[in-house]
């Protein structure tokens, strides 16, 4: 690590200059100002960019978000439900339940707007080290250091090492550029991550190939846990044009509702032979490797199911937020036309 931070204005030089020439300079978050003026658009961009490919972000939720709720006042003055129908399709729910929830205490202790100070960030729901340190670099122009994931990624291949948490951290302090770098040197890093630095990385490209300890020999990282298989067995009970949904109290789906579940196993299982199936399909969740079984259930079958999970009747043209299985599980039903 000594040799690393040793030779960072090396290291720097190398890495903002490919940044200039590759970087995703176009990116509508890396076009604000940074005078805290703009750390709510900033703010949206980062939580949306946990765990959800840019791709997604850019084309269907960054924009409309912003357009819908353009300022934390709009964003707390809404229900939370206005807020899940926009994120539908994002997953990771409690990131929106968090938006709305942060919000509101902004209004309330914050003047309606985010704080400008690290600790608190932090003090506000879904903020956690790297969104706070992002949002006071570029919200507010601030000399801060963080380490999202592609961060991580470059740095533990940098020294060839896997650190830990506080490990991390103070290697990503003692790399800081000149304060005037310091907004162009975390987006370098965060490309160079995406882009390079990947978990195949592109060694023969990799712009800082020359200062890092694994360049060509990269270190393994821990392998992700595998996915827990889920079998849930699905109802789709109809009433002239409307459907029965449930709203889920579960953590995960808190807030949406969902397909009446008649059965489910933490393992595979095959259709049940006692209900009409529509079609099955591989849904993946947080940790969890869902295989899902959809029925076509007829009113009188479905009685005790509908009461038991407390179902209701939703009219398909104004149907409520509703997760991405549930989309899903509905599209057979559109693809049957039953």
């Amino acid at each position: 690590m000594a040799n690393v931070v040793a030779n960072k204005p090396m290291l720097h030089k190398a890495l903002l200059s490919w940044y200039a020439s590759h970087g995703r300079q176009s990116l509508p978050w890396r076009n604000l100002p940074r005078d805290g003026s703009c750390a709510y658009d900033i703010y949206i961009s980062e939580i949306m960019l946990q765990q959800t490919q840019l791709s997604r972000v850019l084309e269907s939720y960054y924009f409309p978000f912003l357009d819908r709720f353009p300022t934390l006042s709009a964003l707390a003055e809404s229900s939370e439900q206005e807020v899940l129908h926009l994120w539908q399709g994002l997953g990771y729910y409690s990131r929106a339940r968090n938006l709305h929830a942060c919000a509101k205490l902004c209004v309330k202790q914050h003047n309606s707007t985010l704080p400008d100070s690290l600790c608190a960030l932090q003090a506000l729901p879904g903020i956690g080290a790297y969104t706070a340190g992002a949002i006071m670099c570029f919200g507010f122009g601030r000399v801060a250091h963080f380490a999202d994931s592609n961060i991580a990624r470059v740095l533990q291949r940098l020294v060839a090492k896997d650190l830990t948490q506080s490990q991390l951290l103070a290697l990503a302090k003692s790399l800081l550029p000149q304060a005037d770098k310091v907004f162009d040197y975390h987006q370098a890093l965060i490309d160079l991550g995406a882009l390079i630095c990947t978990t195949s990385p592109k060694c023969a490209i990799c712009p800082i190939a020359s200062h890092c300890a694994s360049a060509f020999k990269p270190i393994t990282l821990k392998p992700k846990a595998p996915k827990i298989p889920l079998t849930l067995h699905l109802a789709i009970c109809q009433k002239l044009d409307s459907i029965a949904l449930c709203k889920s109290s579960e953590n995960l789906y808190k807030g949406l509702y969902n397909l009446p579940i008649i059965a489910k196993a933490q393992m595979p299982q095959s259709p049940l032979p006692t209900h009409y199936l529509l079609g099955s399909f591989a849904h993946s969740y947080t940790k969890y490797a869902i295989t899902a079984h959809v029925y076509k259930l007829q009113l009188a079958n479905a009685v005790s199911i509908l009461a038991e999970s407390g179902a209701e009747f939703f009219a398909l043209d104004f149907l409520p937020p509703i997760a991405n299985l549930t989309k899903k599980a509905l599209a057979l039903l559109e693809n049957r036309k039953i």
